[in-house]
């Protein structure tokens, strides 16, 4: 008999996040003999309830809420013997991977656009024992990131982290990294750098334009920046796209990473998929057609 479970972030998509859950049930039900719905109720609750499905050998388990839930979901799934496959209703500010994938932003469109015969692969990234389905961000302006509380989140949508990021600019600082790409060390001194595993980074999907959800790599792209007016010229650059390096824009593509900072007594946290992650050094890798995702 076929079974799917359905996650729901009760907070997640304002008042009308009822309606969207009520539609989403009656399309599961539509597809699948039965349908078990959980609601999230703490952090950590998708990532139990996914991994719970799997180990009981759901077909299929499927979330409805943000970035952070979707990301919570798919971590209750990575690296199990047995994957469920993957599902999910955006019903937040930025969602990230629902535009990486080309699904329907509106939550009503994307349950009636539900079709169990597409699926594809998904490129998984895990940094140190935490995974991600789009961005880690390390430097001055994901350190403003993650100060963004969710008021600000609600009323300015993805703005809100560049609003906070533009804030601190004054305050910029510029670190000297040691990078082990793929076995190759190099330094490089920066405020920003950014590990992109598609096309779409903090809603803006422009900034790395070659990548893509299931090419089996992940994506670094940097601003060389070491004064105020180096970065004041380098983040319009950034939000331009970019495929290789540039005068203000480092670039390379690869698989196994390991970010730490030359200053030993420097402590710098990263910010994964919108939220607060581990301080430096992190080790960074791709798990290359994870997951096999409904879009």
């Amino acid at each position: 008999m076929s079974k799917v479970l359905l996650v729901v972030n009760p907070s997640a998509g304002g008042e009308k996040a009822k309606v969207f859950e009520q539609q989403a049930k009656k399309k599961l039900a539509s597809l699948f003999e039965e349908v078990v719905v959980k609601y999230t109720e703490k952090a950590g609750d998708a990532t139990t309830f996914t991994r719970e499905a799997a180990n009981e050998r759901y077909d299929s388990v499927f979330v409805m809420g943000g970035d952070g839930t979707v990301n919570e979901g798919i971590s209750g799934l990575a690296e199990l013997d047995y994957r469920p496959t993957f599902g999910f209703f955006p019903l937040g500010t930025v969602n990230d991977l629902a535009r990486a994938l080309g699904m329907s932003l509106d939550p009503e469109e994307a349950i009636r656009r539900l079709d169990i015969r597409k699926t594809k692969p998904l490129d998984i990234g895990k940094v140190n024992d935490q995974y991600f389905m789009n961005v880690v961000a390390i430097g001055t302006i994901p350190e403003s990131i993650n100060n963004v509380d969710p008021e600000q989140k609600t009323k300015w949508g993805k703005l809100a982290y560049f609003i906070s990021g533009f804030k601190q600019l004054t305050e910029t600082t510029f670190y000297d990294f040691r990078l082990t790409v793929d076995g190759v060390v190099q330094e490089v001194k920066s405020s920003t750098l950014l590990i992109g595993s598609s096309n779409t980074i903090g809603g803006f999907e422009s900034i790395l334009p070659e990548a893509r959800v299931n090419d089996g790599l992940l994506h670094l792209i940097y601003l060389k920046d070491q004064s105020l007016l180096d970065t004041l010229v380098a983040v319009p650059a950034l939000l331009s796209g970019h495929s290789d390096s540039s005068e203000n824009i480092g670039y390379q593509t690869f698989q196994d990473l390991k970010v730490e900072l030359l200053d030993s007594d420097t402590q710098l946290s990263i910010n994964v998929d919108g939220d607060e992650g581990d301080h430096l050094p992190v080790k960074i890798r791709i798990l290359p057609s994870h997951l096999d995702v409904y879009y």
